[in-house]
């Protein structure tokens, strides 16, 4: 079995807000003197305590890649940074084996007055390497990088996705047992970060270990094996199930809209199709609690009451993108008369599957329509059609290559063979 190359026992950080009697410069401590003699004593602020992170266990096993996530404020760059020993625990033990490598924010580790090739030579040293060792990595980091024309400017010149481009090139191609890395890669451009990520597997591939702070649910899920779930500083959820963490995560956000719409008792009384539900579910019928997956089995349910047959009756659904745009309409007319629902009088439920592999990152709009084909509507689209909203995270592709929201309004995994 792997060892334990990370190890968190009780970790916690306290910050004090306010102010006390300390002082930076010599100018604060003159015009603390002035108030003092012009005002009487000066009031000290109230001192208040706040826990960016609180009683945190956990362990990372070599060649694990384990992904933390939470939302702005729940503690993740703390305890990055508590491990990559920048900052020290107010409470509890981080022990780490081997050495580490860490990229938590734009130019982690660089001396902005040297070049980008004496800051590799810098970081190399750092770790513990030789210059001969880094020298044999030297062409891969810079092509990995692709900053070679300026690799003899002081990297200050440098904008925020070079700096980042290089720091990363630099953590991960100079073969630390651990490799450390923050949200800061949402600042490359779509194309490094997937190298980004490429370059992540293949270093945990080589039995090293790897913790990954991001808000791409689709990349946690891609790259990780195991996830924390970080909120006000605590551990909400931790599990090999990484789908599950992410899923309870983005559940946990605000009201994102309803997947379930149920009449509540007066609507469409007068109509003979009265509609008492309309939900997207999974296959046993019971609705969706929050975001899906591309890959996900569920259905879009309408349970009604038919007080008559018409052959004219069509019911169905519209679907609609984030703005508004509408990408199809279904209904349960749509096959051949063999294939499509028997209808008869009373409670009735029609169930049809949502499409799988279709649907780009997102949220989408479904609303309940039909009628009486060529006669008149009953639920007319952006009228008065009863309307339920989901959520798509995740599963657009098995492919390392597409590990976000893609271009155009659908992202379907189409098969591709060569003949």
């Amino acid at each position: 079995m792997n060892q334990v190359a990370v190890r968190a026992e009780g970790l916690g950080k306290c910050y004090r807000l306010g102010t006390d009697h300390r002082f930076d410069t010599l100018r604060d401590f003159v015009s603390s003197g002035f108030k003092g003699a012009l005002g009487g004593r000066a009031r000290r602020a109230p001192q208040e305590h706040f826990w960016a992170l609180r009683d945190v266990s956990f362990e990372v096993r070599e060649g694990e890649v384990l992904g933390i996530i939470g939302r702005n404020g729940a503690g993740k760059s703390t305890l990055l940074k508590i491990l990559s020993r920048i900052t020290e625990p107010s409470e509890g033990s981080a022990e780490i084996r081997g050495q580490v490598g860490a990229l938590l924010e734009i130019g982690t580790g660089f001396h902005l007055e040297l070049t980008g090739r004496e800051n590799v030579f810098l970081n190399g040293a750092v770790l513990g390497m030789t210059r001969h060792e880094v020298k044999a990595k030297f062409d891969e980091i810079a092509d990995f990088a692709g900053v070679d024309q300026f690799l003899d400017t002081p990297v200050k010149r440098y904008s925020s996705g070079m700096m980042t481009r290089l720091g990363f090139a630099v953590a991960a191609h100079l073969e630390p047992e651990v490799l450390i890395v923050d949200e800061v890669l949402a600042v490359g451009d779509a194309e490094f970060q997937k190298r980004c990520l490429g370059k992540m597997k293949d270093v945990a591939g080589h039995g090293r270990t790897v913790l990954f702070v991001s808000h791409n649910m689709n990349a946690v899920q891609q790259l990780c094996g195991r996830a924390i779930w970080l909120d006000a500083g605590q551990v909400q959820m931790e599990s090999d199930d990484v789908r599950e963490v992410t899923l309870r995560y983005l559940n946990s956000g605000e009201n994102r809209g309803s997947a379930e719409w149920v009449n509540p008792g007066d609507q469409y009384q007068d109509l003979i199709f009265v509609p008492r539900r309309f939900f997207v579910g999974d296959p046993e019928g019971a609705p969706v609690g929050g975001p899906i997956s591309n890959t996900d089995e569920v259905y879009v349910y309408i349970d009604a009451d038919l007080k008559e047959l018409d052959p004219a009756l069509t019911v169905g659904y519209a679907i609609y993108a984030e703005q508004n745009q509408l990408l199809y309409w279904s209904y349960q007319t749509d096959r051949a008369p063999e294939e499509r629902p028997v209808l008869k009088p009373g409670p009735l439920r029609l169930r049809s599957p949502l499409p799988r592999r279709l649907f780009n990152q997102g949220r989408y709009r479904l609303e309940l329509i039909g009628g009486l084909h060529f006669r008149e509507w009953a639920f007319e689209p952006g009228v008065n059609a009863p309307a339920i909203t989901i959520e798509i995270q995740g599963g657009l592709s098995d492919s390392p290559l597409w590990i976000d929201r893609r271009a155009g309004l659908l992202a379907p995994a189409l098969p591709w063979n060569c003949v």
